[in-house]
C-alpha cells in the first residue's frame, strides 16, 4: 500500500511513519514520491526512477491514472526545530490514538522525539496559542520562520544523531535476565510467557477462528463490469475488521498489563498486605481506571484517593473529640487510649462469660459443709472457704462468678416455693427443646414457674453478665430490671441464683 506505521519495541527511538515504493520496494520517506490519484489505486507510491520507467502493478495504469508529486515538507512552520512534516503526523496521531496518548504519537512521529517533548510542543503551539484554535503563526503570509530546507535538515540530524548517541549509552530499562524457557511455569503469574510476553489463554482466545479459513485472491471480490465490490468481499471484509478489533483490544489490555507491572504478583501481595481494609477495597474499585491511565498517573491517583482517605477518617475522629468536648490533642490521644482499653477489656469479659458458662454446666466434686460461724456472718451470701479452715482443706468449685471460691455441693436442696395461681409445667416432646441442658435444679424451677428452657437460658445468660460487670453482685432490682417479667418468678429465679453461689446478693 505504500505505508507502513512501524512500531518499535522502545519508545523514543527513530521509528514514525515509512513510505517505500510499490514498484521496487525501495525506502522513499526521505525523498520525493510520486503518488496515484487515481481511486482504485489506495494509498500507491512510486520513487522516482520507477515512476520515469512507467513501472505498475495491480490495478496501477501508468498511461492513464493521475498522479500528484509529493515532496519531504521539512521545514519550520510554526517552531524553529519542527518541521511541516511532524506538524502534520503530530495531528494525524492524535486523530489516529486519541488525545493523551504521548507515547504512541510519539512513535508515530518518530526522529526520536519523546512523549514529553511532543505533549509540550502540543500545548504550547496549539492549545495555548492566542490565535486558538489556529497556531500563532498560521497565517500564510507569516514569513518570520522562513529558513532554507538544507539548513533545516541538518539541524534536524544533528539532534538525531545526539539523542541516537545518548540512546545508546543510556541504561537499558529491560532487565537482561531471561528465563530458561518461555512456559508458563518460568512466571510466578501462571499461565504466562515471558519469553513471548504473552498469555497462554488470550484475550478473544477464539478470536482467530472466525478468519482462520478465509482466503484472499488477487483480483477476487471485485465485480468486473462495474467495479464494485461483491456482497461476499464486504462480509470479508467485515469479519477482518472485527477481528483486527478483537486483536486491539488484546494488545490494550496487554499493555495495561506490562506498563502497570501487573505481573509482579509477590510485589503487588505485599504491598497489599501493609494497606488496611478499608484502602484494599478502594483501590479495588479504582482499578478500571488504569486503563485510562499511564502507570504514574494512576499511582498518584491512587495516592490522592488513599490521603482524601485518611483525611475524612481523621476528620470523624475530630468531630467525635468535638462531640465528647475534648479540646486538644493530648485529651484526644488520651481519650482513644482509654477507648482501646475498654474494647479490649470488653472482649476479655465475652470470653471470661463463654469459660464461666461452659463452668457451670460441669459437674461439682463434692465439699465439706460450712461451719455456723460463717454461716451466721453471712447466711445469705456465698460462703468464702478459708484454705487453712478449722474442718481442713475444703475441695472447691470452678465457679468464681463473683470473685470468691464457692462450694456448690454439700448444701440442702433448694425448694422452689410454688406461686399462687400457677400450674406446674409438665414437659413433653412438643415443650422440652433445650431441656437437656438445664440441671434438675434448674428443671424443676421451670416447672414449677412456668417458664420454657430456652427463655430461662436467656435470662440466666444475662443476670450472669451484668453480675460479672459488678464483680459477681448483683441487687434484686436489677434482676427485675432484666429479666422483666413477673416479679415473683424473677424473685424465685434470683433467690435460686443466689443460693446456687452463681451471684452474691448486692
Amino acid at each position: 500500500m505504500g505505508v507502513i506505521k512501524k512500531k518499535t519495541a522502545t519508545r523514543g527511538t527513530e521509528g514514525g511513519v515509512k513510505y517505500v515504493c510499490d514498484g521496487c520496494s525501495a525506502d522513499i520517506t526521505s525523498t520525493v514520491r510520486i503518488r496515484c490519484a487515481h481511486p482504485t489505486c489506495n494509498e500507491y507510491d512510486l520513487c522516482v526512477p520507477c515512476f520515469a520507467g512507467g513501472e505498475t502493478s495491480r490495478e496501477h495504469d501508468p498511461a492513464t491514472h493521475p498522479y500528484s508529486v509529493i515532496e519531504q515538507h521539512s521545514i519550520p512552520i510554526f517552531t524553529p526545530d519542527w518541521g511541516a512534516d511532524e506538524e502534520l503526523l503530530i495531528l494525524e496521531g492524535a486523530e489516529t490514538y486519541g488525545l493523551g496518548s504521548w507515547a504512541d504519537i510519539a512513535d508515530h512521529i518518530g526522529g526520536y522525539r519523546t512523549k514529553e517533548e511532543v505533549c509540550q510542543h502540543y500545548v504550547d503551539t496549539y492549545v495555548n496559542s492566542p490565535d486558538f484554535p489556529l497556531p500563532l503563526l498560521a497565517s500564510p503570509n507569516d514569513r518570520s520562520l522562513l529558513a532554507t530546507r538544507d539548513e533545516f535538515q541538518a539541524r534536524k540530524k544533528r539532534r538525531i544523531a545526539e539523542r541516537k548517541e545518548a540512546n545508546k549509552t543510556a541504561p537499558s530499562s529491560v532487565s537482561k535476565q531471561k528465563p530458561t524457557a518461555s512456559v508458563p511455569a518460568c512466571h510466578e503469574v501462571a499461565g504466562y510467557m515471558p519469553g513471548r510476553l504473552e498469555f497462554e489463554t488470550e484475550y478473544a482466545n477464539e478470536a482467530e477462528e472466525a478468519v482462520q479459513h478465509m482466503q484472499f485472491d488477487p483480483g477476487d471480490g471485485i465485480n468486473p463490469r462495474t467495479g464494485e465490490l461483491e456482497p461476499e468481499m464486504e462480509l470479508k471484509l467485515a469479519v477482518m475488521d472485527i477481528y483486527n478489533s478483537r486483536l486491539t483490544s488484546r494488545v490494550e489490555r496487554k499493555n495495561v498489563i506490562l506498563q502497570h507491572n501487573l505481573l509482579e504478583y509477590r510485589k503487588n501481595a505485599a504491598m497489599d498486605k501493609k494497606r488496611s481494609k478499608e484502602e484494599r477495597d478502594l483501590l479495588n474499585k479504582a482499578k478500571p481506571f488504569a486503563r485510562m491511565m499511564n502507570r504514574q498517573d494512576f499511582e498518584e491517583f491512587c495516592k490522592g484517593l488513599i490521603y482524601e482517605h485518611n483525611l475524612r477518617l481523621a476528620i470523624a475522629q475530630l468531630q467525635e473529640w468535638r462531640l465528647m468536648g475534648l479540646g486538644d490533642f493530648k485529651s484526644g490521644e488520651r481519650y482513644e487510649a482509654e477507648k482501646q482499653q475498654r474494647l479490649q477489656k470488653a472482649a476479655t469479659l465475652s470470653q471470661v462469660d463463654r469459660l464461666a458458662v461452659s463452668r457451670m454446666n460441669k459437674p461439682t466434686p463434692p465439699v465439706d459443709t460450712p461451719t455456723a460461724v460463717a454461716s451466721l456472718t453471712a447466711p445469705e451470701l456465698p460462703i468464702r472457704l478459708q484454705a487453712n479452715g478449722a474442718h481442713g482443706p475444703h475441695v472447691l468449685s470452678s465457679g468464681h462468678a463473683n470473685g470468691t471460691l464457692t462450694p456448690l455441693s454439700g448444701k440442702p436442696q433448694y425448694v422452689v416455693q410454688p406461686l399462687p395461681n400457677v400450674q406446674p409445667l409438665k414437659f413433653d416432646d412438643e415443650n422440652a427443646n433445650d431441656l437437656h441442658l438445664l440441671t434438675k435444679e434448674e428443671q424443676q424451677l421451670c416447672s414449677t414457674l412456668r417458664i420454657y428452657p430456652k427463655p430461662y437460658l436467656v435470662i440466666k445468660e444475662h443476670l450472669m453478665k451484668e453480675a460479672m460487670k459488678q464483680g459477681g453482685n448483683l441487687k434484686r432490682k436489677a434482676a427485675r430490671e432484666i429479666c422483666k417479667i413477673d416479679v415473683n418468678k424473677c424473685g424465685r429465679i434470683f433467690d435460686f441464683f443466689v443460693h446456687s453461689g452463681w451471684i452474691g446478693k448486692a
